[in-house]
């Protein structure tokens, strides 16, 4: 019988949506309004079940600078809820311009 290895997920053979690296470790999925977020009633009059289940697809470094830089899950879906958002973030600009130069 012969063993075959699953293939990879799209997610993890495609490009971080922020730095535009392809990683070994490939990507992971972020959700833009967390799923911590999802029952708020904030957040359930101002965003459709849609733009909650938004995700973009982040190498491990950018997803884990994302939650390193802004770590409550409400500031994020309030705040950073969208690439532009992200990109204009001070420290996580800084970091994702200084990553993409980066293997």
């Amino acid at each position: 019988m012969l063993h075959t290895e699953p293939e990879p997920s799209a997610s993890r053979q495609g490009r971080c949506e922020l730095c535009g690296r392809r990683t070994k470790r490939g990507t992971t999925e972020h959700h833009l309004i967390p799923r911590t977020c999802h029952r708020n009633k904030w957040f359930k009059k101002r965003y459709t079940r849609q733009q909650m289940q938004k995700t973009i697809s982040v190498c491990h470094d950018c997803h884990r600078c994302i939650h390193r830089f802004v770590p409550r899950e409400k500031e994020l879906g309030r705040s950073y809820n969208t690439i532009e958002d992200l990109l204009a973030h001070e420290q996580i600009g800084r970091f994702v311009e200084w990553v993409s130069q980066r293997k």
